[in-house]
């Protein structure tokens, strides 16, 4: 019975390990080396790089609160928002008051930092994304906030309405998805335009920070 089960045993350790090393190492390290070949931005994480830093990645959001920069969407993830570590969405059911609550103060949030427009909030402006990273908004959203901005950074309202058409990026192939703005990517735009023109000490900006 023992001669049995070893002459079993034998193949199936060697077939792990054989895996192990095929899938576990040589596999990964030749996508590894081929990405970095053709890709290497991307392998790296998309990084965005701007006046010799890198403030974030393309692909995941960051959370603003100054009223010269645009909002990003809210996020769900704890124990921060915007945390890639833990990509989640609320689970909020829509009858859940926990959600309602939560809407209801990001519009209250959006009208006191804006009083004098009364238009419709966009609702990805109120509501979280399912994974909690999503760094695009939409058009719609980014329109909403230009008087805002324009106002808070004494730009005129068509200049930043174009920073927000040449950062207004279309369905992928033209099929897929939706038009949407990367938030990221225009708010340091917004710091650039504003530096180019009154100087970088009458912009009042250092740049886009975390948590801005």
């Amino acid at each position: 019975m023992f001669a049995e089960i070893k002459r079993q045993l034998r193949p199936a350790l060697v077939a792990l390990l054989l895996f192990s090393v095929l899938l576990g190492l040589i596999y990964p390290a030749v996508i590894t080396g081929i990405a970095h070949a053709l890709f290497p931005r991307q392998a790296k994480g998309s990084l965005i790089r701007a006046e010799g830093r890198s403030p974030g990645s393309d692909l995941i959001g960051q959370p603003f609160s100054d009223p010269k920069y645009f909002w990003s969407r809210t996020s769900a993830t704890a124990p921060f928002p915007y945390n890639s570590a833990a990509s989640a969405g609320s689970n909020l059911g829509p009858t859940n008051p926990a959600l309602k609550e939560a809407v209801n103060g990001r519009i209250q949030a959006l009208r006191a930092a804006d009083p004098g427009n009364s238009a419709p909030i966009p609702i990805d402006l109120v509501t979280a994304s399912g994974s909690g990273l999503d760094p695009h908004i939409s058009p719609a959203a980014a329109d909403y906030q230009i008087s805002r901005v324009a106002r808070a950074r004494k730009l005129e309202e068509k200049s930043v309405r174009n920073l927000v058409a040449r950062f207004t990026e279309d369905r992928q192939l033209g099929l897929l998805g939706e038009p949407r703005v990367n938030v990221l990517k225009l708010n340091l735009a917004l710091d650039a335009e504003t530096r180019w023109r009154y100087g970088r000490d009458a912009s009042q900006s250092r740049g886009v920070r975390h948590g801005d």
